[in-house]
């Protein structure tokens, strides 16, 4: 780790530097280790260890309200390479066109709470340690007669927004990421865990969750495609809430009209049993404190009981709306997607998992979806597939595993169509490892199958 203090040094002295009329500076520095297995046998070992800063200036056009913004990056943190990025940044800035809707870095109005997303253990994880945590799904597997693929991850993570106008914010965090394919010459089962503490991850758990799954959808038959009741683990539900997210509760898709919730704010959406926000802050997922402009995060009400209620901002979105402040959900600049829900929990119900399949008269249970795209995102019309385990349940009981299905399905008629919902949450990662998304599982009425596989 640079620490607090060299981090905050680095960003000083580009400000100091920089002739610029605001400057910015996001400093990404990180240690990631890598333990990957195959074949039920670790064959990869990655330790990497790199730091990204990321200068961002504001040259103010003469005459207009508007200003011209420039980003380089390097990772090189001697003097001569950010003395040549800031310059590059500045350069970048002049050849821009001026947008007359920037309006400025933002300052700080408010303070930070203080989160903890920081481990010990896991920053100081060892390769042994990894090695036995995969070595028990692999054992498990090979005891099975099938074969076990995956990958554990642990990281370290700084990150600090410096910039010319006062905010000066730092966090270091911790997680650690398991994932693993079980597989057999017919079948396929999937496990996967996200935490802040090592410790907690139970790889036993872990390991017997994948190797059941795919030891009970061997053999797998067809199935008709067409409307079925569905139940969705929480791997599959995770796919609903980053479609979701990504076709629509941002401030961007809102404002060009092309958010599912655009023209709906206050009106009744989904079932009334759901409730989906955004909370950086919750102890319950990774907490952060801030986003990549260093504005501090707040919880923001996206779904409340089934009515649409508002989307996150970044303060150049915010900037374009009477009365609109940053949530604090600015990813760094620049991007092409806007402000973005890094932290988002689906509320959940009562129901255990066994009690929602014994609910059930005749439906679908699927695992997790695979290879999903939107086809029509302002009514979050989703295709993809099934994946890692797919049954036929009757009578309130698994009958028989089935091939993977092609679906191609409106996510909000789904949620439309709420019968249960799981009284545990699960704690994934997403979209790249930024997101994290604490889901349960779901019972839906209806879910539209337009085609089946081979598989």
């Amino acid at each position: 780790m640079l620490g607090q203090k060299r981090i905050r040094d680095i960003g000083e002295s580009v400000l100091a530097h920089s002739s610029a009329d605001q400057t910015e500076v996001v400093i990404m520095a990180g240690e990631n280790y890598l333990t990957r297995f195959a074949n039920s046998s670790i064959h990869q070992n990655v330790a990497e260890a790199d730091t990204e800063v990321r200068i961002r200036v504001v040259l103010r056009d003469p005459g207009s309200q508007g200003a011209r913004v420039g980003v380089a990056t390097t990772n090189n943190l001697g003097d001569e390479a950010l003395a040549r990025t800031l310059e590059n940044a500045l350069e970048i800035a002049r050849l821009q066109p001026a947008n007359p809707a920037f309006r400025s870095l933002p300052g700080p109005d408010r303070p930070l709470a203080e989160v903890d997303a920081f481990s010990e253990v896991t920053a100081s994880c060892t390769p042994e340690q990894r090695a036995r945590g995969a070595g028990e799904i692999c054992l498990m597997a090979r005891d099975a007669g099938v074969v076990a693929s995956g990958a554990l991850t642990t990281s370290v993570l700084e990150l600090a927004v410096i910039n010319s106008l006062g905010i000066r914010a730092y966090q270091s965090a911790t997680l650690a990421d398991i994932n693993t394919v079980v597989m057999s010459d017919t079948s396929a089962g999937y496990a996967a865990s996200l935490a802040m503490d090592f410790d907690t991850l139970d790889f036993e758990a872990l390991g017997r969750e994948a190797v059941e799954k795919c030891l009970h959808s061997q053999n797998p038959r067809a199935l008709e495609h067409g409307e079925y009741t569905v139940i969705l683990e929480p791997y599959a539900v995770q796919d609903l809430v980053q479609m979701l997210a990504y076709t629509g509760l941002g401030a961007l898709a809102y404002q060009e009209g092309r958010s599912f919730l655009t023209g709906k704010l206050g009106e009744q959406i989904v079932d009334a049993r759901v409730s989906i926000w955004d909370d950086g802050l919750s102890s319950d997922g990774i907490p952060w404190s801030f986003d990549f402009e260093g504005v501090p995060k707040q919880r923001v009400d996206l779904i409340e009981k089934g009515v649409a209620r508002g989307v996150v901002y970044d303060s150049y979105r915010a900037s374009k709306e009477e009365g609109k402040q940053s949530t604090g959900h600015a990813l760094p600049a620049p991007n092409n997607m806007g402000p973005f829900p890094w932290n988002v929990f689906f509320g959940p119900g009562d129901a255990t998992l066994d009690e929602i399949v014994a609910s059930t008269e005749r439906g679908i249970y699927v695992t997790r979806f695979h290879y999903t795209r939107p086809v029509e995102p302002k009514k979050v019309v989703i295709t993809g597939m099934t994946r890692d385990g797919t049954f036929l349940i009757e009578n309130g009981e698994i009958a028989y595993p089935l091939k993977n299905l092609r679906f191609t399905q409106s996510y909000l008629e789904a949620l439309n169509s709420v019968e249960m919902i799981g009284n545990k949450l699960r704690l994934l990662s997403g979209m790249g490892n930024v997101v994290r998304d604490s889901v349960p599982a779901l019972k839906l009425g209806r879910f539209r199958f337009t085609g089946a596989t081979e598989f």
